[in-house]
């Protein structure tokens, strides 16, 4: 089992994959770099290799997949994650690491947003899908995590071996963020510089795809954390469009003793039981997470006690 282990999801990065590497064996030269190339066509691998990092593939593409195979794979007390493309620097990673190891942290942020990423990310729509990204989430799950989407963050071995990788793509961050809040993990914050790509590198993201999977992710994660809440919202939402349907048709009847529109009529009908039946699968969905919470609990207790075996060998 590792101390930390440093992992540099890849994908073409051969432009700056040397420098990641050399920069956080200089700053943690207890810790093992695993690199984890994910199909590229360039020369990653083989200079992730010389610069001295455990090199390893994962063909299904996606950065998630990566991920998903890192966190099977590797045992570490502390791991940390950053992206092979120099925009984080190796520097914050003993703070993130001792918020770790120290101070009872399962995950900790590399917060970008409080610093210089506005002025450092030349894409300006990034930074307004960050924004809102970071808002809906801290919304929805009543958090206050100031980096939603960074690709720079430290976890204890707990978090990693319990957290259940479902996204494919650049949407894990989101997931991870998630996760951590609905789970009530201790959560921390470390405020990093971030600088942009070096020329010659370029971004995998796709600003409105990418953007458009993270935002479904986000609903996906309500409904699935917070079913009584999501049902909630749309049998609350058939309801008032049923009422504003029916109130009319209430009055011309109190005047007149008519029903002039009975399909309308009918369709208010159905909408209201469509909205109860909505808002009855909410509460049984609800008191299934109460569940599957309890049991979250019951695993990491056995999480916990692997680790510590595994510290004793």
């Amino acid at each position: 089992m590792d101390k930390i282990a440093v992992l540099i999801p890849c994908y073409n990065e051969a432009v700056t994959i040397k420098k990641v590497v050399e920069d956080f064996k200089t700053t943690l030269p207890e810790a093992v770099i695993y690199v984890y190339d994910n199909n590229s066509s360039d020369d990653t691998a083989k200079i992730a290799k010389e610069a001295g990092a455990v090199v390893r593939h994962e063909y299904k593409q996606g950065k998630g997949n990566v991920i998903r195979r890192m966190f099977r794979e590797i045992d570490a007390e502390c791991y940390i994650m950053t992206d092979g493309d120099d925009t984080y620097p190796a520097e914050s990673a003993p703070e993130m690491v001792d918020m770790v190891l120290n101070k009872g942290c399962d995950m900790v942020v590399g917060d970008r947003l409080s610093s210089t990423y506005f002025e450092e990310n030349k894409r300006p729509f990034h930074n307004f899908g960050n924004d809102i990204v970071r808002k809906s989430i801290n919304f929805l799950f009543k958090s206050e995590i100031k980096d939603i989407m960074t690709g720079y963050r430290a976890f204890s071995y707990q978090f990693v071996k319990t957290f259940p990788v479902l996204s494919k793509g650049f949407e894990i961050e989101t997931e991870m963020t998630i996760h951590a809040v609905d789970k009530n993990m201790s959560v921390g914050n470390v405020v990093i510089q971030y600088r942009d790509r070096p020329q010659g590198s370029e971004s995998k993201l796709n600003t409105v795809s990418d953007g458009i999977k993270v935002l479904k992710t986000i609903a996906r994660l309500f409904k699935s954390y917070k079913p009584f809440q999501f049902f909630g919202i749309i049998s609350l939402l058939l309801l008032i469009i049923a009422l504003a349907f029916f109130i009319p048709i209430l009055v011309t009847y109190s005047k007149t003793g008519l029903v002039p529109k009975i399909p309308t009529l009918l369709s208010c009908g159905f909408l209201s039981v469509v909205a109860i039946q909505t808002f009855f699968s909410g509460t049984i969905l609800q008191s299934l997470r109460q569940k599957e919470k309890q049991d979250f609990e019951m695993n990491l207790n056995n999480v916990y006690f692997k680790m510590q075996q595994l510290l004793k060998k």
